[in-house]
């Protein structure tokens, strides 16, 4: 079932009651629920929202993914469920013991399918996109060659323009592409956890003081889904040049836009539940290869 994101931008109190997430505002004498079942993601942005503890156990109860905001509405950190599948503990213990061989042939799987994903975006906007298909069938185990990092300079110079640089801290529409990992990466946070996975221990990324680094390889394939939408938006606000509330929401809708997955279409927050729950499978031996979405 595809779960909704709810997104509270006003002071308010959120508790719970019959398992019904209650919203209760200072201006509005009715309260406003809805069933805790029906929720994926929650994003916390004002700093005068209150959250009951019950409510937050509930939450985690099913497996919703809490998104908080820091005082300049920037998303700052998040809560997610450790306790996601029945059977974590054996899915753990292959996770942690895969072979290098395992992992960097993983990473190859990860890295085509990220490169095929960029291609496709200039494609769908008819821009040029050679040599990128052909990058993506030069990739070797690990990408020893770094054949990412050569396509995502192309990449990134054929949709935003020669002199766009994407940097952390760059330029528009940098601001508004972190905006969108962020979502992406707890979107893949939450399908990890719920497919049993460690998002500690990535096969390729390996900083010591990330928490998230199987999220961040994960959602690598995904990453384009966000870049076109933030194209799109560029164009539908070519005067804007900061991530305003509307444009929030935008954003928030891709976790239910359209993908290619499996000769199918399915919405993005359901391919990232296969994705992991593929990923379970090759740590586990039952499946040797991760199922990416394509885009449309």
């Amino acid at each position: 079932m595809l779960k909704r994101t709810l997104y509270f931008t006003k002071p308010s109190y959120l508790s719970v009651r019959n398992k019904q997430l209650v919203v209760e505002m200072d201006n509005e004498n009715q309260a406003k629920t809805v069933p805790i079942e029906d929720i994926g993601f929650m994003v916390i942005e004002h700093m005068q929202i209150t959250l009951s503890m019950p409510l937050i156990s509930e939450l985690m109860n099913n497996n919703v993914a809490i998104i908080f905001c820091n005082s300049k509405h920037h998303p700052q950190s998040m809560l997610i469920n450790m306790e996601g599948n029945h059977q974590q503990t054996e899915i753990y213990r292959h996770q942690v013991a895969a072979s290098e061989p395992l992992k960097k042939n993983l990473w190859k799987q990860t890295v085509v399918a990220k490169i095929e994903n960029q291609a496709k975006v200039l494609n769908k906007l008819n821009l040029d996109s050679n040599p990128l298909p052909h990058l993506s069938r030069q990739v070797k185990s690990g990408d020893t060659d770094n054949r990412e990092g050569m396509a995502a300079r192309l990449y990134w110079k054929k949709l935003f323009g020669e002199d766009f640089t994407r940097e952390r801290y760059g330029e528009w529409p940098n601001a508004l592409l972190n905006y969108g990992y962020i979502i992406l990466r707890a979107a893949v946070a939450r399908a990890l956890t719920g497919s049993g996975l460690l998002p500690s221990f990535g096969i390729f990324h390996s900083n010591r003081y990330n928490a998230f680094c199987l999220a961040d390889d994960m959602m690598e394939p995904y990453r384009p889904f966000v870049d076109i939408a933030v194209w799109d938006i560029c164009q539908k606000y070519p005067d804007t040049d900061t991530v305003e509330k509307e444009i929030k929401a935008e954003i928030l809708e891709i976790l239910s836009s359209d993908v290619a997955m499996k000769k199918q279409t399915r919405p993005l927050m359901i391919a990232i539940t296969n994705t992991t729950a593929s990923l379970a499978g090759c740590f586990t031996g039952t499946k040797k290869q991760i199922e990416f979405p394509g885009i449309i």
